[in-house]
């Protein structure tokens, strides 16, 4: 029996997830798929301009992992372009990095995610307030993990 997949850590979700060619109507176009993580990968290397070492390893995989996650998704966005289809970004096999926060006082920050634990910290770090919240980014698909695997976002076991 093969592993489970590893879940691909991700710190950035995309605000807008459907992208289509102008001009064409929605009900005749075909439809790309791309993967939160894909998007990551394309968003790190592409964007933030990182080495692939770099990308897989804040993306929690290893270097040939990340390389075939990037090509699949220039694949399909090139595919996307090309053939006039249109692009849906949704779902995968990835985790949330938690990393920022904001306490009722308005004060907000962010912590390294290596550094971050399966809950927020206990005081602001400003106002020593216990009321905290993480500003976790809204989660469109399925197959989201929180970091500690033992709730999907938005839904209950």
């Amino acid at each position: 029996m093969p592993r489970p997949p590893k879940c691909r850590r991700v710190a950035f979700m995309p605000g807008v997830t459907y992208f289509k060619p102008a001009g064409v109507p929605l009900r005749i176009l075909d439809e790309v798929r791309l993967s939160i993580e894909e998007a990551e990968a394309v968003r790190l290397k592409d964007l933030e301009d990182l080495e692939q070492e770099q990308c897989a390893e804040r993306m929690n995989i290893s270097r040939p992992t990340f390389q075939r996650v990037l090509e699949s998704a220039r694949r399909k966005v090139a595919d996307a372009l090309l053939s006039g289809k249109a692009i849906r970004i949704e779902g995968g096999n990835f985790e949330i990095a938690l990393r920022q926060f904001r306490c009722l006082n308005g004060h907000e920050w962010e912590i390294p995610f290596e550094v971050t634990t399966n809950v927020p910290p206990d005081f602001c770090p400003m106002c020593n307030t216990p009321d905290i919240v993480s500003l976790q980014p809204s989660v469109v698909g399925s197959g989201v993990r929180s970091r500690g695997g033992n709730r999907r976002w938005g839904h209950r076991r």
